[in-house]
């Protein structure tokens, strides 16, 4: 009779789980799905912001235009008179210009040089449609590893200090938070001014003192240092983030450990990789996940400093959306970002799962 009674309950409670997730799952498509599903269909059309034009559907055209590359070879000028290959006047080989090389796409837009490069001599230029969103997608990618790398690198170091114990140790430690305190606006806009490429720019007047430079460097018009620029501020910035949560994963770590290591003679080093980072790896584990996700979607920075000159990812897609109205293709540029993302995401699970099974 028990037994009956206990079956009878457990039933009970399965039906009210289903009652109860029955609301949970309809929230979740209005809230999460639903959004998600307008953006995927807004992708396929040609749809407009704020405009009285029809919407049609256009297919995979807009992800066509943003991923679409060519690569074509650079055939070297001839002489019209000798035929002879024709030189300039440091003797390095003269080559077609891209546009005249480049073709059209079947949607009839012209490809533009994304880059050129040499392959066993030969000389080729990778054309495509969107060369900037192709440019922002690498610039985002490469600031992201980069970035997350010094900041849980130099996260970790921070981290290590403060575990320690010291005088003035709760005063340093609400300092390092400075930095993450400040909104990204106004610690944009007080890196900008430090990096301006004349003599008002603080780099600049100490590079001049220094005689590195001539106080005219254009630190945020070089291609070459744009990103790095970037990489600087947000390191400065979220790195306290970093030592912050990894500063939680060392104080749960039990201290008894240590002092039996120290009892068994092992140098400080050797308890640092033998059960420091292993025991800590669960926690770094999870400030990578959100430091990498949230470098992703990075905004704010780029549009301070740059605005149209350099995009990321997320301000291409919002320079299409606000500035050319074109609702459409920014759908489908924010499509590739979550595909992107996603990826990322399925990466650290697969990494993750293997840690915990470990």
């Amino acid at each position: 009779m028990a037994t009956v009674k206990l079956q009878d309950l457990s039933k009970r409670e399965a039906k009210l789980a289903y009652l109860l997730l029955v609301p949970s799952i309809i929230i979740l498509i209005l809230i999460a799905f639903y959004p998600l599903g307008s953006v995927f269909y807004a992708s396929t059309t040609n749809r407009e912001f704020a405009s009285p034009r029809p919407t049609e559907y256009v297919g995979l055209q807009n992800y066509a235009k943003l991923l679409g590359v060519t690569v074509q070879e650079l055939p070297p000028l001839e002489d019209e008179a000798t035929g002879a290959i024709m030189r300039d006047e440091q003797g390095n080989i003269v080559f077609a210009d891209a546009f005249d090389v480049l073709p059209r796409s079947r949607q009839g837009v012209r490809y533009r040089n994304l880059t050129e490069f040499t392959l066993f001599g030969t000389k080729y230029v990778l054309g495509a449609t969107e060369p900037a969103f192709l440019r922002a997608i690498g610039d985002t990618i490469q600031f992201t590893v980069i970035s997350v790398l010094l900041e849980t690198v130099l996260g970790l170091l921070i981290a290590l200090v403060l575990h320690s114990h010291f005088k003035g140790r709760g005063a340093l430690r609400a300092v390092m938070l400075i930095p993450w305190a400040v909104p990204t606006a106004v610690s944009s806009r007080m890196w900008e001014w430090m990096f301006a490429s004349s003599r008002v720019g603080f780099f600049n007047v100490i590079g001049q003192q220094l005689g590195l430079t001539d106080g005219q460097f254009p630190f945020l018009t070089d291609s070459g240092s744009q990103i790095w620029i970037m990489i600087i501020i947000d390191v400065w910035k979220t790195t306290p983030f970093m030592a912050l949560l990894l500063l939680a994963g060392l104080q749960m770590i039990p201290t008894s450990i240590y002092e039996a290591a120290r009892v068994d003679g092992a140098s400080t080093i050797r308890r640092f990789f033998s059960m420091t980072l292993p025991m800590l790896k669960p926690t770094m584990a999870v400030a990578l996940v959100f430091r990498t996700l949230d470098a992703l979607r990075v905004f704010d920075l780029f549009q301070i400093v740059f605005g149209r000159s350099r995009f990321s990812m997320a301000s291409f897609s919002y320079y299409q959306l606000i500035s050319n109205r074109a609702m459409g293709y920014s759908s489908a540029a924010s499509v590739i970002i979550f595909v992107i993302i996603l990826l990322f995401i399925l990466l650290y699970m697969k990494v993750l799962g293997g840690t915990s099974h470990e």
